[in-house]
Order: structure tokens, then C-alpha cells, then sequence
């Protein structure tokens, strides 16, 4: 007799097994427990077998015997059914492995020591938003070049050019490496060439005329905000590094008895560990904020508690609240402002470019020591500090 829903949901346990008919060698097996899965009894080349569809009610009976006519439709074409179910599950378990989302994890696990913390946080990100809701199941040698380009331009929509190209480049690095691992034959994104608008490049704005940095610096001395926010603007000129690295400040960096900044690599954008030599001037500017925040962690915790440091956000507010809008000068722009001056000034390139932490094109030239030119560097961060006050005090 054919089962119905009403009559398997009455099954109760009996602390037996049961075997309940639907028919055409379908039953549900009721274990001592109660749990009742679906089953088909059948014989191939004269072999009695059994295979299992799944549980109840997880497979409902519709569905159960749905899966009964595809494994007699086998059957009819002469073809195992138990052998083709097994066959499918490693043609899955194959699918599943050479997705795209799998390659491009096991991708950013391979390279992420490479990269800083954030960085490495900040491509992956990119990659769940962006790509993979769109191709991370896919195959990895399903994927077309338009398809990727679809995917592209939804990032391009949203006025996310620059974001577009990163992207691409990280996806381009993942087809590469499938290829490097015997799962795919070319990289695909090499066909989008020319497929996505140029980037303009946007230059952060700066300050580099003499006359205008000592009235930069003037405007700064005379802001009225916060100590910590107004601390951190002081010391941006002179130690010129990335605001990030500055905002994120901690006591425990600084060797006063040497005078010099470490900071360690995991907080380098080129994952080197970099010497900031601290000249006198911001000896004693470090000195008068030790008092505010020497008992906490950071240099510049932030207002909304010390467990954080303070935004480029906050910075970029005092900047304009001393009357520099973000096309006047950016915190950023005090690295440039160093860059452009310390050259004018006949100072040694290399000098200059190992205290800005640079990346080097050549490979031989990149092979460098966080320690290399620290005797001249130390002698020409005391000039530009000196240099800077210069500027200052002219009027």
C-alpha cells in the first residue's frame, strides 16, 4: 500500500528497525530510534542492491519518489544506479574543489605572508563583496573573460574604477595560480585588456612652496582643537610617514636613548621593518604628549576610547578647520611636501627614499636593510627639522 505523509509522520519508534513499502522497491527504513530514511531495493545484472536517497523529511515523499523514476529510468537504459550516484558525488567533490572561491582561498593563504595584516585583510574583502557571490562556485575552467567582466563592471557602476583594476589584478593572480596547480589552462583575464576605462590617476594635494610650508606650519601651531589631533599634525612634517603609520603610533616603538622610531614590519605597507630617526625638535614635541597619553597604548588614542587610535578623518578635519581644504593639502601630502624639498635641496635620492619607505622597481636595489643610511639619515632629519623651523619663523 502506498505510503502517504500523514501515515509516515504517525511512524513511532519501536525500538526496532522497520521497513515500510511506498512500492516499485522504494521503502522508508525506520531505525530503533525512530529516524526514517528513504531506500530503493533493486537488482542489476542479476545483484541485489540498495541505494539511499536521504532522510525524512529532509527528501520528502514527492521528491523520494521523484528519485525512484530517475533510478528506474536508469535502470531501463541498462546503466547501475548505485555505480552512476557514486560517480556523481566525485564528479561534485571534483566541482566543489576546482571552484573559484576554493582556488582563490587557497591563493591568499599562499601569498598572505607576504603582505601586511591589513593588506591581506583588505584583497580578501575586495574578493567576497565583489567576486565571489558571482563566480565563486563556478568552476575555475568555466570562466569566460565576459563573465569576469560582468563582475567588473558592477564594481565600474558604482563609480569604483580604481577598485575595478585591483580586483582584477588579484583575479588574474588566482587564474594563474590554477594554472601553476594543474586546474586550468590560461588566464582569462588577459583577454579583458583595454576592457575597463583607465584610471586617472589622482595626485594627493601638497604644499612644497618654502614660503607657503612656513605658513602650513604657523596654521598648525595655532590650532585650537584637541592635543592629540593638534600633537599629530605637528609632528606630520617632520617625521613625514604614512598617516596611517603615524596615526597608529605606539609608546612601546620609541627608543628615546637612540633617539629612533621602530616601526615593525606588520605595519608597513611593504611589509619592511622601517628606522624614523627622531630629531630634537620632535624629542621634545614626544615629551610635552607623553604627559596626555604616556600611560596608554597609542600616541593618539582615540576620543572614543584608548583601546583605538584617532581617523585620518580627524586629521583631515583639523586641516580644515585651520582653513586647508582636501585640493589644498592632505595628510598625506607631508610625505611629498619632504620628497620635493629634500630633493631641491640636493640631498642623496637614496636617502631620501629609504626614509619614505619606497618601494624599489629594481630588484637588486630593493634588497635593503631597514638600518641602511641611518648615519646620514639622522644628520638629515635634524637639517629638515632645523630647515622647517627656518620656515617657520620667515614671515
Amino acid at each position: 500500500m502506498a505510503l502517504t505523509d500523514t501515515a509516515i509522520r504517525n511512524i513511532k519508534a519501536t525500538g526496532k528497525v522497520q521497513k515500510i513499502t511506498d512500492g516499485d522497491g522504494l521503502y522508508l527504513h525506520v531505525n530503533p530510534k525512530g529516524e526514517k530514511f528513504w531506500r530503493f531495493r533493486f537488482s542489476f545484472n542479476k545483484k541485489r542492491n540498495i541505494i539511499s536517497f536521504g532522510k525524512y523529511p529532509h527528501l520528502s515523499l514527492a521528491e523520494a519518489r521523484k528519485r525512484l523514476f530517475e533510478a528506474r529510468s536508469l535502470l531501463a537504459n541498462g546503466i547501475d544506479p548505485s555505480a552512476h550516484k557514486k560517480a556523481t558525488q566525485v564528479v561534485h567533490k571534483t566541482s566543489s574543489a576546482n571552484c573559484f572561491e576554493v582556488i582563490a582561498h587557497e591563493w591568499h593563504s599562499k601569498q598572505k605572508n607576504l603582505w601586511t595584516n591589513g593588506h591581506g585583510k583588505r584583497i580578501l574583502a575586495g574578493l567576497e563583496k565583489d567576486i565571489f557571490p558571482i563566480i565563486g562556485r563556478m568552476p575555475i575552467k568555466e570562466i569566460t573573460a565576459p563573465i569576469l567582466l560582468q563582475a567588473l563592471r558592477k564594481i565600474e557602476a558604482r563609480g569604483a574604477l580604481d577598485a575595478a583594476h585591483r580586483i582584477l589584478q588579484h583575479c588574474s593572480c588566482i587564474l594563474r595560480y590554477g594554472i601553476a596547480t594543474g586546474r586550468l589552462d590560461r588566464d582569462v583575464s588577459a583577454d579583458l585588456k583595454g576592457a575597463l576605462p583607465p584610471v586617472k590617476n589622482k595626485h594627493l594635494a601638497t604644499i612644497t612652496e618654502p614660503r607657503a610650508v612656513g605658513r602650513l606650519l604657523r596654521d598648525i601651531d595655532a590650532y585650537h582643537g584637541g592635543i592629540i589631533t593638534k600633537t599629530a599634525l605637528r609632528l606630520s612634517p617632520y617625521l613625514f610617514v604614512r598617516p596611517v603609520e603615524l596615526r597608529m603610533a605606539t609608546w612601546d616603538e620609541f627608543d628615546f636613548d637612540n633617539a629612533e622610531w621602530h616601526i615593525p614590519k606588520e605595519r608597513m605597507k611593504m611589509g619592511q621593518a622601517h628606522i624614523v630617526p627622531l630629531s630634537q625638535q620632535v624629542l621634545e614635541i614626544l615629551e610635552d604628549l607623553r604627559q596626555y597619553t604616556g600611560s596608554g597604548r597609542f600616541l593618539f588614542p582615540s576620543a572614543r576610547g584608548e583601546s583605538r587610535s584617532i581617523s585620518n578623518a580627524a586629521l583631515l578635519r583639523a586641516l580644515c578647520a585651520i582653513g586647508y581644504s582636501g585640493e589644498q593639502m592632505t595628510v598625506h601630502g607631508f610625505r611629498s611636501m619632504a620628497s620635493t624639498l629634500l630633493n631641491a635641496k640636493g640631498y642623496n635620492r637614496d636617502w631620501i627614499e629609504r626614509q619614505l619607505a619606497h618601494s624599489e622597481r629594481n630588484k637588486v636595489r630593493a634588497a635593503y636593510n631597514h638600518t641602511d643610511y641611518l648615519p646620514d639619515r639622522k644628520r638629515m632629519m635634524q637639517e629638515w627639522a632645523d630647515y622647517l623651523d627656518e620656515l617657520r619663523g620667515s614671515k
